[in-house]
This record gives structure tokens, C-alpha cells and sequence, in this order.
């Protein structure tokens, strides 16, 4: 697809200088909306995250694309330049960039940048509508901003595994990281609406403004109501593993042929389930008459009811009984499952990206929540970039012509 008036951020420039998970996705997401993102990567070595994940999209003729899980799903839409910012000529070509861009985002350590004049305040002398977004651990002052960081120290230390895992008293009991790099992907997304405020607050004034992302404090925000409930109470809440965090009963019961997830909330829900399963006498059971009850102090209890209930029938006649019901359930799917699920295949999830270099010459990408906008809908129009795939083209659009572009490439500053 082409980019369009139509796309929100048609006409902004984003200069990404992150690596990795975090604001890679925060920069994803305004490319998503139509910003040109153009990706400032190490030249013969790029962004980290090529490197990371399970699988890597097989290129033609034998071609390394270095697309990684990691990097495939945070750089889309996205120009790729090679760039060495630690030499003069680099920073001069960054520089140009900066002229032009209205976001630079970057994720280096705290002062980083500084030594080689990128920071902040000379940037802003150069363009002083420049929204400068700097995405940290833990942040760009205090006694541990000049820590790294990733994703699974944060759901350490920000209460995230705290409230995840097998409840006390059960086999492996504990705390557990979730699967996904959860902090990094809400962090990327608090990246994405900090700046759009930005832009917003740009509108207004005419000014640009620095911001300042943490790694940290996306990590602690995101316990959310379990954290709010400790904030209010003092008590921390026990961890309750496939259990649900409001009314009950919710959690997983078990078919004859599969898995479901039940949530009956309310006390309507739940009196419709004991009716569905023939024992309406649980509705006023003295052992599960409130949604605390349900949900918390009794819980395992009435859920050894439910699945001795469920286990005679297999997945889809449970489900049917429920949906007819109007009782919230949903089929648990592995990964393949998913992509199979008829709600999934309605929403275009899958989406189908042609790739130049890649062996099947497409390759398969996750569409953006934010694309059934309907007058500025997010769109797919790029695969991620091959490293170095748009130097001349951008270099072009910055008045270097061929022979000063060459001299770049000998000289190993592109």
C-alpha cells in the first residue's frame, strides 16, 4: 500500500534510533499511522533485535535478511539506514535528518549520545520543533538510570510476577514471567501516545519538547488494578494463576476434547451456569452466594464442580450451551489454533506483506489493532527493511549524489 492523506501522521518524519523491542514498536506504531520512519541502524551489524527470536525469515537465493521474530515484528514501515554516529561525516548526516524530522527516538544509555552532540539540547537548536523521546530502563535521572535493562527485570522489579503464577500451595507455586515481552510491548506503546501528545501540544504552540520513557514505570502502571488494590488495602493480593482478577467464577475448565475459558462475572452469569448445569441449588449455595466467594475464597472448590460438569462434553457442544446462554467463554487455542479461529480470519489479522527479498516473496505480519479507524485507519505498506536498504534513496533525498554517497560506503561511515 501507498501512504496516503488519509493516514493519520501522513507527513511527519520519525528519525528511529532504537534498537531492540521497546521503541522500535513505539516507532512501529507511528509508521503504522503513515509516519516516513526512517531507521538509523550500525552499518554491517543494525539494530540487536535482528539477531533475536526463534526463527528468521528465509530470503531468496540464499540471502541472509537478518529478520528475526523480534525484529520482523517491530519494524515494519520503516527505511533502513546505515549510519555511523560516532564520526563527524555521521553526524553531519544525521544532522541533515534532524532538519527534516519532527521525532527522533532513541534508546541508548542515559548521556550517551551527548558525547557525540546528538543529544537533546543540540538537536533542539537545530530544529526546536523537535519532539526528542528517549526510551531508558530505568529512566534519565536517580540511582539506577545509568542500569540496562530488559523486559523480564522489569516484571521482576515492577510487581508483574509478583501478581503471575501458580497460586501458594499448589505444585510450582511461584512467580513466572509472562511468555511475550509484555513491558517492552506496553512500554513501545506508551512511547507511540507520549509522542502523539506531543505532536498534539506542537500543534498548539509551535513547540517541541523532550520526553522521557522508562522502562520502569510503564512496569509498575501495568500491575494496574492488582497494584491499585494493593495501594488501597496494604495487603497484596494473592497470585491466582488462570484465575480471574474480577468476579467469578473465571478461569479454565477442561473438556472432553479441549479447554475453554469461562468468566460467569456476575451473579447473573453464574445463576444461568448452575441452571445450564442442572444445579441450580448452587446459585444460593452458602459456599458461593457472592462473587468473592466465587472468585476468591472458594474458588477451587466450586471450579472441581464446573470442570466435573464440562469434562462430559466435548469443547464445541460446551461452548454452543454457553454462547446460548449469553455466559462469556472462549475456546483456548495454541498458537496455529489462532490463526484457524473464524473471528481471527474475519478481522484480517494475518496480514500478507509482499518482501522483495524474502524466499516465498511475501512474509506473514500481525495487523494493527488501530486499523479498522475508520477515516485514518493504521496500515501496513512496507515489510521491514533489509539493513542498509534505503541509504541512497534517503542520502539522495538529502542532496548527496552518487559519488559523495560512494566515498560514505569506502569510508565505512554508511
Amino acid at each position: 500500500m501507498t501512504n496516503t492523506s488519509k493516514s493519520a501522521l501522513s507527513g511527519i518524519r520519525v528519525i528511529d534510533m532504537s534498537r531492540v523491542f521497546a521503541a522500535p514498536v513505539g516507532a512501529q506504531i507511528l509508521g503504522d499511522l503513515g509516519a516516513d520512519v526512517i531507521k538509523i541502524e550500525r552499518p554491517g551489524v543494525g539494530d540487536d533485535g535482528r539477531g533475536y527470536g526463534f526463527s528468521w525469515v528465509p530470503g531468496k537465493d540464499g540471502i541472509e535478511t537478518r529478520h528475526s521474530s523480534f525484529f520482523t515484528v517491530s519494524n515494519r514501515n520503516k527505511r533502513s539506514v546505515t549510519l555511523n554516529h560516532s564520526k563527524p561525516e555521521g553526524q553531519e548526516i544525521l544532522k541533515k535528518l534532524v532538519e527534516t524530522a519532527d521525532v527522533l527516538i532513541e534508546n541508548y544509555k542515559v548521556g550517551d549520545l551527548k558525547r557525540f552532540g546528538l543529544h537533546y539540547e543540540s538537536l533542539k537548536a537545530i530544529n526546536p520543533r523537535l519532539i526528542y523521546c528517549s526510551v531508558t530502563g530505568f529512566g534519565q535521572d536517580g540511582p539506577m538510570a545509568a542500569r540496562p535493562g530488559y523486559d523480564g527485570l522489569f516484571q521482576a522489579t515492577g510487581g508483574m510476577m509478583a501478581v503471575t503464577g501458580i497460586p501458594e500451595g499448589q505444585p510450582g507455586a511461584g512467580p513466572l514471567k509472562t511468555g511475550p515481552s509484555l513491558v517492552d510491548f506496553v512500554t513501545g506503546h506508551n512511547t507511540a501516545l507520549a509522542i502523539l501528545g506531543a505532536l498534539m501540544y506542537r500543534n498548539r504552540t509551535g513547540e517541541g519538547q523532550y520526553i522521557d520513557i522508562a522502562l520502569l514505570d510503564s512496569s509498575v502502571a501495568m500491575v494496574s488494578h492488582i497494584m491499585q488494590d494493593y495501594l488501597i488495602s496494604g495487603n497484596a493480593p494473592p497470585r491466582l494463576g488462570n484465575g480471574g482478577n474480577g468476579g467469578g467464577p473465571a478461569d479454565l475448565i477442561y473438556c472432553s476434547d479441549g479447554i475453554i475459558y469461562l468468566t460467569a462475572g456476575t451473579d447473573e452469569h453464574y445463576r444461568r451456569l448452575t441452571v445450564l448445569m442442572g444445579q441450580p441449588e448452587l446459585f444460593t449455595d452458602a459456599r458461593f452466594d457472592s462473587n468473592f466467594k466465587r472468585g476468591k475464597t472458594n474458588r477451587a472448590e466450586l471450579m472441581e464442580i464446573i470442570n466435573a460438569w464440562s469434562r462430559q462434553f466435548p469443547t464445541a457442544e460446551v461452548q454452543a450451551m454457553l454462547d446460548g446462554e449469553g455466559i462469556p467463554a472462549a475456546k483456548y487455542n495454541e498458537l496455529a489454533d489462532v490463526w484457524e479461529d473464524e473471528q481471527v480470519r474475519h478481522r484480517n489479522l494475518r496480514a500478507r506483506t509482499p518482501h522483495a527479498w524474502a524466499e516465498a516473496g511475501y512474509v506473514d505480519l500481525i495487523e494493527s489493532p488501530l486499523a479498522r479507524m475508520s477515516e485514518s485507519p493504521a496500515s501496513i505498506r512496507m515489510a521491514p527493511p533489509m539493513l542498509g536498504e534505503h541509504n541512497r534513496e534517503i542520502l539522495n533525498e538529502l542532496g548527496y549524489d552518487d559519488a559523495r554517497i560512494a566515498a560514505l560506503e569506502e569510508a565505512r561511515i554508511i
